[in-house]
């Protein structure tokens, strides 16, 4: 099969996120100016730099994520995990109020920024808004968005560090696939560069 993205692939369903795989979840935390909470899950996503360290998610549309983090500069990315899915997907919603509270989270307090982070998730990133870049479409019309961020403070709960590394099998965090697929990273094995 071969098809030019314009035209489409015919097929029932886009099979482009289905290929991209893989895909961390950006489960971001943000402020509004006026001081409310938002949380919501971004399958584009990614780090993209370190040191220093720079993250990256696409937004598709004026979110309130994207609004916060152009009023107030800061965000929060939260691992999502196996444990916290349904959370995690309770936040994908596009309903008016707070996403922790409609999720059932607990906020707890950053140290560089403002927005809080999911208590329960055993690692945040706390970052700092470096550069927003449009995507326009063919007809130069814009309305998705790479937003960059530098990362500024990490948390990772304790009971996953093991002998000085991350135990991220033990955090079991989740992966957007295609569709409505995901999967969960628990079988890790390694393998050295030649070099």
């Amino acid at each position: 099969m071969f098809y030019e993205t314009k035209a489409g692939s015919g097929l029932a369903l886009d099979p482009f996120k289905a290929i991209v795989v893989p895909r961390p979840i950006g489960w971001i935390s943000t402020l509004s100016a006026s001081g409310h909470a938002n949380l919501a899950p971004y399958s584009f996503f990614n780090a993209f730099a370190g040191p220093p360290e720079y993250v990256a998610f696409g937004s598709g549309g004026m979110k309130h994520t994207l609004a916060n983090i152009e009023a107030t500069g800061e965000f929060v990315v939260n691992l999502a995990t196996y444990p916290l899915r349904e959370a995690m997907n309770a936040t994908s919603t596009h309903q008016q109020g707070d996403e922790f509270e409609l999720a059932g989270l607990e906020k707890a307090p950053c140290h560089l920024v403002k927005p809080p982070r999911v208590a329960a998730s055993p690692a945040a990133l706390e970052c700092r808004h470096f550069h927003t870049v449009p995507l326009p479409q063919d007809n130069g019309q814009v309305d998705d968005w790479l937003v960059i961020g530098r990362v500024v403070a990490v948390h990772i709960d304790d009971q996953f560090i093991k002998a000085g590394r991350v135990d991220i099998a033990a955090m079991q965090p989740l992966a957007r696939l295609g569709y409505a697929e995901y999967a969960t990273i628990d079988d890790i094995w390694r393998m050295r560069r030649p070099d």
